[in-house]
C-alpha cells in the first residue's frame, strides 16, 4: 500500500486545512489572458479570500485589479489586490506561476521553453522569497519544462511544485467519450497522460463509463470504441488547443477553470486524483522528469502518484513522452 513519507506527512502538520482555507491567499504571477481569467474563474467559484495579481506593466496591473474589484458585489466576498512589486504576494497560499512565452498558432508548446524557462529562472526565486510556504502551481508552456526547472530553480520540496499537466486534456477527453457513449461527462473517468502536448496519451486501460471499463463497454444503442476511434480521439485532444489558437489567438477560459479546480484541491484539502505534473520517480520506468499521471493532490501538493494499470503500449507512450521532454530539459542544461 503507498503511503505518504515522514518529511511530507510533517509538511502537511504544518498546513492549515478546514475552514481556515476560507481565508486563503492566491497569488498569480502573470496578468496575461490566462492569469486575469485564472482571478475571475476564483472570484466566480469562491476560491480563496485573497487573489494577488503581480505583474511588470504597472498600469496594466492596476486596470485588471480595477475590473475585477468594480464586479465584487456580485461574487462571493474577496479582496483583490496588485502590484509591480512581488511583495504583494507575500505569504501567500497558493502561488500560481502563469507568465511566460506566448505561443503562436502552429507551434509547439515545447518551443516555448527557452524564453518560458528563463522568466521562470529570473522570477521565482525572488517570489519565494516572499512566499517559501506556498504551494507553487505552473501553469507556463511548456508547463512539464517549466515545471522541473521551477524545481530547480525555487528549491522547494518536490511534492510542493506541481504543474497544471493535462488536468484540461483528460476534461477534454471526458467530453469526447461523454458524447460518444450518450452518457454525462461526470459519469467518465479517463485520463490522458505524460507531456501536456504532442506526445500525450490517453489511459484508455484504466477508462470507465459509469463504473464500466471502457475496453469492455458493451451497450445495445452504442457500438464499443475500436482502436482507430481511440486514436482519433486522442488527436482531437491534441489538436484541440491549437483550434483555439488558431481561432482567437489564445486560449484562456477552460485552462483557468481547470487550474481553479487544482487550487481548490489544494486549499481545501480535497484529496482529489487529477493528472497534474510532477516529478517521477520510478514511475513506468521513468524518473527525473516531471510528467501528468493520475495523482492525489491535497493541502500539501501532490500527496502521491496512483499506480494505475498500464498496457504496454501505454507505459512505451508514457516513456516516450519523458523522453521529449527530457530531450529539451538536456538542451535547456536542466
Amino acid at each position: 500500500m503507498t503511503t505518504i513519507n515522514e518529511p511530507l506527512a510533517a509538511a502537511m502538520g504544518t498546513l492549515s486545512t478546514g475552514p481556515a482555507a476560507g481565508n486563503a491567499k492566491i497569488a498569480i504571477a502573470g496578468p496575461g489572458h490566462v492569469g486575469v481569467t485564472l482571478a475571475y474563474a476564483c472570484l466566480i467559484r469562491g476560491t480563496g479570500k485573497t487573489i494577488a495579481l503581480y505583474g511588470r506593466n504597472a498600469e496594466k496591473v492596476r486596470a485588471e485589479v480595477a475590473d475585477l474589484q468594480h464586479g465584487l458585489q456580485f461574487v462571493p466576498m474577496a479582496t483583490v489586490v496588485g502590484s509591480d512589486d512581488v511583495e504583494v504576494c507575500r505569504d501567500t497560499d497558493v502561488l500560481v506561476l502563469t507568465a511566460g512565452v506566448p505561443p503562436t498558432p502552429g507551434q509547439r508548446r515545447l518551443d516555448l521553453a527557452a524564453g518560458s524557462v528563463a522568466i521562470c529562472r529570473d522570477l521565482l526565486p525572488r517570489l519565494l522569497e516572499v512566499a517559501p510556504g506556498a504551494v507553487l502551481v505552473i501553469v507556463t508552456n511548456p508547463v512539464d519544462v517549466v515545471t522541473y526547472a521551477a524545481l530547480k530553480f525555487g528549491g522547494l520540496p518536490h511534492h510542493r511544485v506541481l504543474g497544471s499537466g493535462t488536468v484540461l486534456d483528460s476534461s477534454r477527453l471526458r467530453s469526447l467519450i461523454a458524447r460518444r457513449c450518450g452518457v454525462a461527462v461526470q459519469n467518465v473517468h479517463a485520463y490522458i497522460a505524460g507531456e501536456h502536448g504532442d506526445s500525450e496519451i490517453p489511459l484508455w486501460t484504466s477508462a470507465t463509463v459509469g463504473g464500466v471499463p471502457l475496453l469492455r463497454w458493451e451497450d445495445a444503442e452504442r457500438a464499443p470504441i475500436t482502436a482507430a476511434e481511440g486514436d482519433g480521439l486522442r488527436r482531437q485532444v491534441v489538436q484541440a488547443g491549437h483550434e483555439v489558437l488558431r481561432g482567437k489567438g489564445y486560449t484562456n477560459y477552460a485552462i483557468a477553470l481547470a487550474t481553479a479546480g487544482v487550487i481548490e484541491a489544494v486549499l481545501y484539502d480535497e484529496h482529489q486524483v487529477l493528472p497534474v505534473s510532477s516529478l517521477l520517480t520510478g514511475y513506468a520506468g521513468i524518473s527525473d522528469v516531471c510528467l501528468s499521471v493520475p495523482s492525489v493532490v491535497g493541502r500539501a501538493g501532490v500527496l502521491r502518484v496512483l499506480p494505475v494499470p498500464l498496457s504496454e503500449d501505454e507505459r512505451d507512450g508514457l516513456q516516450h513522452s519523458a523522453r521529449a521532454v527530457r530531450a529539451v530539459l538536456d538542451k535547456l542544461g536542466l
